[in-house]
């Protein structure tokens, strides 16, 4: 006996053999398991982004610590800038410095394309990333210029640690 395409059927053979009950009942679990660790990275914030790289271009600088390119706002990995006059609320422990001055140097220091990795996502809905350009790493740059302050906790995977070692204090 032959089936529709010319191959030789087995008598007894089944065509649509299900896969056993322990089997289907893993593929299940695991599904279920993966859709509610997509959930609960959602519920609590976490990005599942994790060094993602490629290319930037046509950015332009916000403040010392935060670049938007196109729709994508990008905050800068391990450091903290001065905050803009009006956006250090009270209690909280704002970086020191001339805002203006750190923005600036941002700016002498994006160009007009640039490689990203990016890391995750803050609260604010930005990305967190290394960016680099033709005057090497934006954070190391900033910390380079005095136009922002390192911070280690910010600094996931010691990755701008490892970028500029001479400029971590």
């Amino acid at each position: 006996m032959r089936d529709s395409n010319g191959f030789e059927i087995r008598r007894g053979a089944r065509k649509n053999r299900r896969r056993s009950k322990p089997r289907r009942m893993q593929k299940f679990l695991l599904s279920v398991l993966l859709s509610i660790g997509g959930l609960g990275a959602a519920w609590f914030g976490v990005d599942a982004v994790v060094a993602n790289p490629g290319t930037v271009s046509g950015c332009k600088v916000t403040d010392g610590d935060t670049i938007r390119c196109g729709d994508e706002r990008i905050r800068l990995l391990g450091i903290d800038a001065p905050e803009m006059p009006g956006h250090c609320r009270s209690g909280r422990a704002c970086a020191p410095g001339d805002p203006y001055r750190s923005t600036s140097s941002l700016a002498r220091a994006v160009s007009s394309s640039m490689n990203i990795e990016r890391i995750t996502t803050d609260r604010y809905g930005r990305t967190v990333a290394m960016v680099s350009g033709s005057q090497g790493d934006l954070s190391c740059w900033q910390l380079a210029h005095g136009a922002a302050i390192y911070k280690r906790e910010w600094d996931d995977g010691s990755r701008v640690a490892r970028a500029c070692p001479t400029l971590i204090l």
